[in-house]
Order: structure tokens, then C-alpha cells, then sequence
């Protein structure tokens, strides 16, 4: 019995490939084992599937929201990701300096520091700094 409906796993999948990449997602994917598959798939299905799988809002803004909530819950390694994911998604270098701005603002100096810090690494890895 699956705990996800396969329909919105199938939609997740592509979101979640056309936001993070194929590589990214299938190798994830194939390092799931007995353990974590589940989670994998409920997540790809829950998250990507209903979470980003309607039209409402625009995977770009999608993911500004993304790394605004993950700066100010201190997800770094999880804003990392979706810091590769907002560029494919067509957010700018500007845009996301003035998303680290907010961050610091709202959730204090240290936090919109560390997010700056890991925005350099994706932006330079990236060629975009």
C-alpha cells in the first residue's frame, strides 16, 4: 500500500526535476533505501506534488518564499538547494541579495550572514558571481 497518491507523485517528480535538476533529484531518489524511500516519495508527492504542483503561484515566487522561510527557520543546508533552484527558476542575483536583506531584517544580522555566506558559494559555483 502506498502512503501517496501516485498521481501527485508523478507531477512532484517533474516539479521537482525542473526545479533541482534531474541529476540532483535521481540520484537522491537512488540513494533511498528500505529506510528513507517512503519520505522520499511522500515528500516528492506531498511537497512538489500538491505543494508546487498547481499553477497559482509561479514557481519563480515559489521559490523567493522558499528561501525566505528556509533562511528564517536556518535550513541552510536546504537553502543551499533551493538557492540552485531559485536561479533555475529565474531568480536573480539581485533578487536574492535582497531576499538575504529580508532575512537579516526579520530573523537578525547573524542569520541574513550566513544565508549571504551560502548564497556566495551557489552564485560562484554557478558563474553568476
Amino acid at each position: 500500500m502506498s502512503v501517496f497518491d501516485e498521481d501527485l507523485f508523478r507531477k512532484g517528480l517533474e516539479q521537482r526535476k525542473a526545479t533541482l535538476g534531474a541529476e540532483y533529484v535521481e540520484a537522491n531518489l537512488a540513494k533511498a533505501d528500505d529506510f528513507t524511500r517512503p519520505f522520499q516519495e511522500a515528500m516528492t508527492a506531498w511537497c512538489w506534488g500538491f505543494g508546487w504542483g498547481d499553477e497559482v503561484i509561479a514557481p519563480k515566487t515559489r521559490s523567493m518564499m522558499n528561501l525566505a522561510m528556509l533562511g528564517a527557520l536556518g535550513k541552510l543546508h536546504e537553502w543551499e538547494t533551493h538557492c540552485r533552484g531559485a536561479l533555475t527558476n529565474g531568480v536573480s542575483v539581485e533578487e536574492i541579495r535582497a531576499i538575504c536583506h529580508v532575512i537579516a531584517i526579520y530573523c537578525g544580522v547573524p542569520q541574513g550572514l550566513e544565508c549571504f555566506r551560502v548564497a556566495r558559494k551557489v552564485l560562484e559555483a554557478e558563474g553568476r558571481i
